[in-house]
């Protein structure tokens, strides 16, 4: 009675073959999950940063708005007759006035903005850290 059991090459290869497949895909999903998840809370972190620049973007934009008003009214300011407005201030210098502070205001904002979003980091880091590795092991298993 032959109590040996033979193993026959081709099944032992495919079923090998078949592991390193199913090895490859869940690291792959694992990689697309850990990516997803990394996105998504890239995303919650840049909430504040994106709505303090656009913010800023329209304190600035309004600054400019202001300016381009006050250049109107310092040109009608420069061909009226001398004595024609009683104010102590002209117009044009309270729009000047009115845009300096909407842009050094907005300025500020961006400033803000920036720092925070420096503050963020490099987008996606564990992800790219992990497809480092991952390359790693393949390159060190797989020399060719």
């Amino acid at each position: 009675m032959a109590t040996e059991v033979q193993n026959h090459p081709d099944e032992s290869i495919a079923s090998l073959v078949g592991g390193i497949v199913n090895d490859v895909q869940d690291l792959l999903k694992q990689q697309m999950r850990l990516t997803r998840q990394e996105i998504e809370a890239d995303l919650r972190k840049t909430k504040g940063p994106v709505s303090l620049l656009a913010m800023g973007l329209a304190f600035c934009l309004a600054g400019a708005f202001v300016f381009c008003l006050m250049v109107a009214h310092l040109l009608h300011w420069l061909g009226a007759p001398s004595g024609y407005d009683p104010s102590y201030l002209p117009l044009w210098a309270s729009y000047a006035i009115a845009g300096a502070i909407f842009v050094i205001g907005g300025g500020a904002v961006l400033l803000m903005a920036k720092k925070k979003f420096e503050a963020i980091g490099t987008p996606l880091r564990d992800t790219t850290q992990a497809l480092k590795e991952n390359l790693e092991w393949k390159t060190r298993t797989n020399p060719s």
